[in-house]
């Protein structure tokens, strides 16, 4: 009996036709998954990269929950036509801290992974008020009701808490102060030299135009506009470049 035939015994019977596929995927896996058990850790670790501020984390829950990532994406391939037009290719270690990461499956809109300091407060808050104003042929819904929707500043520590229990390495110093933080990012009338040591190149300011309270588009566009600038690509690529 030859090698065919013996391989067509196999195709003609169910059972052990299952029990073959099991066996070569329950191989294949170990040899893929197991190593990563071995190794300290399997992201590169970049320089600049941090935990995201209470306002910024704010921001992000609010993307999620307004279904932003289902029309863009935080994620630039290396191709060159990408690259060319969003910037240098994302990096594992930027969505290190993401839980769960905004990669994307699909392209509405363009890929949001550098958006940060691309435009400034007041394009952000104008297209996402009325998105058209700015990008005439956008087929983005309005978000300005996001003005209107005060942020409670509260009991912030809990959301650091949660994303620390997750590995995100949120100081007990960062947990104590989340409220002062997430207050000190959006008012830049009141100290900021806490937010500022422990969340660097964090962006302070009055985001969304109204300094007499702290609204969703305050949180929404603080998170823009730290996508993106917390890696300075220019040394990343120097260093590369002298391997």
């Amino acid at each position: 009996m030859g090698i065919l035939d013996k391989h067509a015994i196999l195709e003609r019977n169910a059972t052990l036709l299952l029990i073959g596929s099991f066996l070569v995927v329950s191989i294949g896996g170990i040899v893929e998954i197991a190593p990563l058990f071995y190794l300290e850790n399997t992201i590169e670790k970049v320089e600049g990269m941090r935990p995201y501020s209470p306002l910024e984390l704010t921001g992000r829950n609010i993307y999620i929950r307004e279904g932003c990532y289902a029309c863009h994406s935080q994620m630039i391939r290396p191709f060159r036509d990408e690259v060319e037009r969003y910037g240098h290719y994302s990096l594992a270690a930027e969505s290190m801290y993401d839980h769960p990461f905004q990669w994307g499956s699909k392209r509405t809109g363009p890929d949001l992974a550098r958006v940060g300091n691309r435009y400034s407060n007041e394009w952000h808050v104008q297209h996402l008020t009325e998105p058209r104003d700015v990008v005439p042929e956008s087929m983005m819904p309005s978000y300005a009701f996001l003005k209107s929707k005060p942020l409670p500043v509260k009991d912030f520590a809990t959301h650091l808490k949660a994303n620390a229990a997750v590995g995100v390495p949120y100081s007990q110093e960062m947990i104590d102060n989340a409220d002062a933080d997430l207050r000190a990012q959006a008012d830049p009338a009141v100290d900021t030299s806490g937010i500022e040591s422990r969340y660097p190149k964090a962006r302070i300011g009055d985001f969304d135009g109204n300094p007499q309270a702290i609204t969703e588009m305050d949180a929404l566009v603080a998170y823009l506009q730290m996508l993106g600038t917390l890696v300075d690509f220019k040394t990343y690529d120097e260093a590369g470049s002298d391997r």
